[in-house]
Order: C-alpha cells, then structure tokens, then sequence
C-alpha cells in the first residue's frame, strides 16, 4: 500500500493532570485479546496458543471468551492492513511508537474498522487499557489516533492506501502481503473473481473440523455428541461452527476418541490409503509425522487390518505429541530426520506430510501471513524435495507414496513433483480417482483443495506409485 498520511494528531505526551488518575475498567476480553498480541510481537508466540491458554486460566465466561477470540485473532489477521491504517494516522514512523502502546491501537483500529463494536466504545475501552499498562501520559496521543482511524470506515481507508494494480489491490482488502496473493493468483491461474473469492475466504475465520477415529466413533455419533454436522467429504469428518468454544474441551477429543483435524488434512491422508496395491498391504510409515493427526488417522485404520504404523518425527517434543495422539494404536514413534531415519525400507504405503510455508492454512494460523517471507520458500523446497526422494526409497517396488503440503504455492507443489518423480523415475497417478465426491478438483493429476471451493484448508495432494 501507497502510505498517504492523514492530518496528524499531536504526537508529544500530554501534559499530566493534577487529579487522580481514572481506575481503569475491568474488561477481561479485551486485556486477554492484548496480552495474546503482546505475545505474538514480543515473544514470536502463535496466537492459537497463547489465546486458549489464557481463556483456560482466566476462566472467562462464553462470551468474553468469544469476544476475546474475535479481537485477538482478527487483529493478528489483519495486522499488517492495521499498520497501514495507523501508519496513516501518526506523524513518526510506526518504527518509533512505543512497542506495549502500538499493540493496544492495532487493538483499538480492528474495532473501529472490522467489527461492529460503536467507535466510542472501542476507543474509551482502548484507551483504558493504554492507561492502566502505561499510565495516563499517552492516553492523549492513543485517544487522537484512533479518533483519526475512526474518520474513515474500513473500504474509505482502502480506497486512500491500497495500491491500484489487480493483485495488490484485493491483498490489500483482504489483509494479505502481495506476495501471498501472488502466489494464490499463480495457483488458481487467475488474477481475476476466483482470485478474491480466495482470498476473501482465507481472511475469515475457519469452522473447527474434528476427525472421528475409525473404529471408535463414528463420524455421525461424533456429531451428536458435539452438535457439529457430518462433514461433506471424509467420511470421518465433523464440522463446528467457528466460535464454538476451544475444540480441546469437547469430551470425544479429551477421551482420545477424536482430534482436531482440518478435512483437508484427512481427505489427503485417506488418499493414501485408497490406490490399490498388489501384495502385502500392513507396513505403513508417516514420514514427517507431528504433531500426530495424519499419523493417528494412518495408525487407527491400518490397526482394523492387523497392520502397523512407524512414525517418524525429529523435534521430541512434537515427537510426544504423536505418541499421545497415537496412544493404544498400533504406532511406533521415532525420534529421527526422515531424510535419514534408519528404518529399514519395503513399506507398503508413505506419507510425506513435509513441512511448508503453511500458505494454505493462514486461516487457522492468523498471524503467519506477516511473519512469512518469499525467501522462506527455497529452504522449504531443498527440503521438500529431499524429504519426498527419502520416501520413494523406503518405500517398496510397487508401493504409494503421498506428497502433502499444506500450501498453494507452485514451488512446494508442482515444482518439487515434477522434480523428483523426474529424477527417481517415480509414476505419478492422478490422484482425483482418491477424492471421491470431492467436487472442482481441477485438471490434475494432483490435487489442489482450497477453503473457497471447498470449505477446507488449501491443501496439496500428490500421489505416486515406485
């Protein structure tokens, strides 16, 4: 966005008055959605941590857990179109506005500009809280900030910043860096209606997505005991509306009779275990296993079958994740590179769920978008190819192997396929036969999912046989 700056308000503190200062009001969902903010800047934290933590020990009530949610998670989304409100609307660069203060005036501009809190209330409440963490010297410059941001409505503020060419012009109006909405623009090859039905999509906030484990639950009992409904595709699959509460505590996931799982992510991994296979069919590995819900889908229905499951997984902590997810399953858990994990080769069916940018997900992740970087995508891609190339050795002479990534971009996808099966002589089979029902899957032989088509996350599905 072209920066254009509005009438500046006064800058310097205000003088301090000889009274009392006012006692701030008591707002618990507010002082939760900015110390989940001050995380995320301060700490690198990610905002679907921190947030539920602090809504568990706080013990807030369902609504201010709500409104709390909202705030927070709708800020760190919008982040980067909050600066460039507020950059609008100081006389310094934002660079030298007081790191605690600017947090609560991105606070402030998401109420005023994407909710429909009254702008008198979001800026008194915004202002009581720069009070009572930085006392009453800048609540004068915070109250004229964001009574500046308050002039305009959200589309009035775009028409003055966002740029006019097609791509930066709706990444601007639906808080996305340009190079992100580049990237979906190369994927779906369009820079036109499909590009910002997209986009919008990705800027509004996901269903919650549970997976019934097989041969526990099903996916219809899983709805009645959660209130959710059957999902459209995975067969597993339930969805809940957003804002239902933190998933965590639903009974079914407490009891391990459930996950949290994108359908997205379950429709890849039930991909894998589709294409037939001649011979034996019970040796099954998850190469790039954490935090463990492919590997508990993959071990829960190679166990019905008397089948097993190795899990590889390098960090040991997301190492003892997957052990919980996959607990009384068939799974055995490996602390290892999955480049060079030592196990020994001849699985019948791999999956590479590599790590990416995570470009399909920014959704469920709402500050990623403005902490990743175009340079990100060629350590990825160095990595994905070697991950996927790992997998075609230990997999046996006739056997499948899944490449998932949780990314539109063309680099991770395409790009790191048609490298490899070109260089280890792989088949790539089109991998639509397996995502039966699954509506505008494209031209293949890939799959591409996407949350506007298909009300998942974005999701990469290659498939191929040794």
């Amino acid at each position: 966005m072209n920066r254009r700056p509005a009438r500046p308000p006064r800058s310097h503190p205000p003088r301090r008055s000889s009274g009392p200062a006012r006692p701030p009001v008591d707002d618990p969902a507010r002082r939760a959605a900015l110390d989940t903010i001050r995380a995320v800047r301060a700490d690198d934290a990610y905002a679907n941590l921190v947030l539920p933590k602090l809504l568990r020990e706080r013990r807030l009530s369902t609504r201010d857990a709500a409104l709390a949610t909202e705030l927070a998670y709708g800020t760190c989304r919008a982040w980067g179109l909050l600066d460039e409100v507020l950059a609008a609307c100081v006389d310094r660069p934002l660079s030298k506005v007081e790191p605690p203060l600017l947090d609560a005036l991105r606070l402030g501009a998401y109420q005023l500009l994407r909710t429909r809190i009254p702008a008198h209330a979001a800026v008194a409440a915004t202002v009581d809280l720069v009070r009572a963490d930085l006392g009453s010297r800048v609540t004068g410059f915070a109250n004229a900030v964001l009574r500046r941001v308050a002039e305009n409505d959200e589309d009035a503020w775009l028409d003055r910043l966002a740029p006019d060419d097609p791509i930066g012009n709706i990444a601007a109006r639906t808080a996305h860096p340009h190079w992100i909405a580049r990237a979906f623009a190369d994927a779906l090859g369009t820079t036109g209606e499909e590009l910002a039905a997209a986009l919008r999509a990705d800027d509004e906030r996901p269903a919650v997505h549970l997976v019934a484990r097989p041969g526990e639950l099903s996916a219809e009992e899983l709805a009645a005991l959660t209130g959710g409904d059957p999902a459209p595709y995975s067969p597993y699959g339930v969805r809940m509306e957003a804002g239902a509460g933190d998933p965590g505590d639903l009974p079914p996931v407490r009891e391990n009779l459930a996950g949290v799982q994108d359908e997205g992510s379950q429709l890849c991994a039930l991909a894998l275990t589709r294409v037939p296979v001649d011979g034996p069919d019970e040796r099954w590995l998850d190469l790039c296993a954490g935090p463990g819900g492919k590997a508990a889908l993959l071990g829960a229905l190679v166990g019905i079958n008397g089948g097993t499951l190795d899990a590889v997984e390098q960090a040991p902590h997301r190492a003892r994740l997957v052990e919980q997810s996959t607990a009384g399953m068939p799974v055995t858990v490996h602390v290892a590179d999955g480049r060079d994990c030592g196990l020994e080769p001849g699985f019948d069916r791999v999956l590479v769920d590599a790590p990416c940018t995570g470009l399909g997900a920014l959704r469920r992740r709402p500050e990623a978008r403005w902490r990743r970087q175009p340079s990100d995508v060629g350590d990825l891609t160095k990595l994905q190819r070697e991950l996927f190339t790992a997998a075609l050795e230990l997999v046996r002479p006739g056997g499948v192997v899944a490449y998932v990534v949780c990314s539109p971009h063309l680099a991770e996808t395409e790009g790191v396929v048609s490298d490899v099966v070109r260089k280890t002589g792989a088949t790539q089979l089109d991998a639509r036969e397996f995502f039966p029902g699954v509506p505008d899957l494209g031209a293949g032989p890939a799959v591409q999912l996407w949350p506007h088509r298909h009300g998942t996350d974005a999701m990469f599905c290659a498939l191929v046989r040794r």
